[in-house]
Parts: C-alpha cells; sequence; structure tokens
C-alpha cells in the first residue's frame, strides 16, 4: 500500500490546486488588459475574497449560482442581500433594536 501521509513541502502547500473547481464569481477581462486604479483593484479584490468570508448555507448558495453569474462587486451585493436579507427580515431587525428596553434591576448582558 501507499503511503496514506505522505511528507509535504511548504512548496507543495503554496500551489493549490484547483482541480474540480467552480467559480461563481468570475472576474471581466477586457483584452487583458486592466487599469491600475485604486476603485478597480480594491473591486477585484473584494471579488476573489468574498468567496472565503463565507460558509453554511451562504457558501453553498454562493455554489450553487451558474458559473460566471456575478461580474461586479456590486452584483454581488445585490444578489447576497436579497438571497439573506430580504425586506422584511431587515424591518423586523429594526424593529428589534427600537423596541429594545433594559428592564430596572437587570444587567444589560442579560437584557
Amino acid at each position: 500500500m501507499g503511503d496514506e501521509n505522505p511528507i509535504c513541502t511548504l512548496g507543495d502547500y503554496s500551489k493549490p490546486s484547483h482541480e474540480g473547481y467552480r467559480n461563481t464569481i468570475e472576474l471581466p477581462v477586457g483584452n487583458n488588459v486592466v487599469p491600475l486604479r485604486s476603485d478597480t483593484i480594491r473591486e477585484r479584490t473584494r471579488l476573489c475574497l468574498f468567496q472565503f468570508s463565507l460558509r453554511d448555507q451562504a457558501s453553498n448558495w454562493l455554489e450553487r449560482l451558474p458559473a460566471g453569474s456575478i461580474t461586479t462587486w456590486e452584483d454581488l451585493t445585490t444578489r447576497f442581500l436579497a438571497q439573506f436579507f430580504p425586506p422584511r427580515r431587515i424591518a423586523k431587525l429594526r424593529n428589534d433594536i427600537l423596541m429594545f428596553q433594559q428592564h430596572h434591576g437587570e444587567p444589560l448582558s442579560e437584557a
């Protein structure tokens, strides 16, 4: 039998495998030239890193979207907020915050 736990070097970890990986977020490519403006770099960075900030349902939601269906940060935020923070939920959360009351003698941490 082969070695089930091969010794990996730091170099092995610096070359991640993307085998079987499908990316929902597709960065726009125009003649492979990207203007070096801070807002462009910021948007591309946000798009690339967003998927790593998700877990559970949010990560599953992003993976289920068609490949290449998101190309801008605005599109991503609009879709994400519509999925996980619909207007009804936002109204309920706002109401809960506005109606918060701390009872007499009750510590803030328990309120």
